[in-house]
């Protein structure tokens, strides 16, 4: 006896992930789930979650009576921007830890995770060079050292010029970049 309570026809979701199917089979622990597109994967039963209604459903029935809530969703959200100023110079930072590139490392082996983050950073230094960005501050963490070494092997190709960034605003974890500028001709 399964502990949710998952039968052969119910709706799941999958926790960490973006995947909803309907259960197909079940042996011991293991649970076949068909997704809507047709793709068939197995999981552990603490990986699924049941769903009793289709939110949608819920929601077109939901009433918000609470009058801190309604003024909260009233209110824009703030985006929070990649650029600071400093002395009246434009400078981009950008965080290179893998969780605020991907909501989810699931399926993805540390030479996937370093790839992605060394061609974020990529095209950031392009997007600075291309948009006359005087400054680029990386956020890449201690670590083991690996990131930071691949980032400053990619900013030796650009006319970049790379050193280790504020200890005191940024710790031992960033590098910052000055992007060389030529005058418009």
């Amino acid at each position: 006896m399964l502990r949710k309570g998952l039968e052969i026809g119910n709706k799941v979701a999958v926790l960490d992930d973006v995947l909803k199917g309907e259960v197909t089979a079940i042996l011991k622990e293991l649970i076949t789930v068909k997704t809507e597109d047709g793709m068939v994967f197995n999981f552990n039963e603490n990986e699924l979650v049941k769903i009793e209604s289709d939110q949608h459903e819920l929601s077109k029935f939901s009433d918000i009576n609470n009058d801190l809530l309604k003024e909260k969703m009233s209110q824009p959200k703030k985006k929070e921007s990649l650029f600071k100023k400093q002395n009246q110079e434009v400078v981009m930072e950008v965080d290179l830890h893998i969780n605020k590139l991907v909501k989810t490392v699931k399926g993805l082996d540390n030479y996937d995770m370093l790839n992605l983050q060394i061609d974020t950073a990529k095209r950031k230094v392009e997007f600075a060079i291309h948009k006359r960005i005087s400054k680029i501050v990386f956020i890449h963490g201690v670590g083991e050292g690996v990131l930071k070494s691949e980032l400053q092997s990619l900013l030796n190709k650009y006319p970049v010029k790379h050193y280790d960034a504020s200890y005191k605003q940024y710790g031992l974890g960033a590098t910052e970049v000055y992007v060389f500028q030529n005058k418009p001709e």
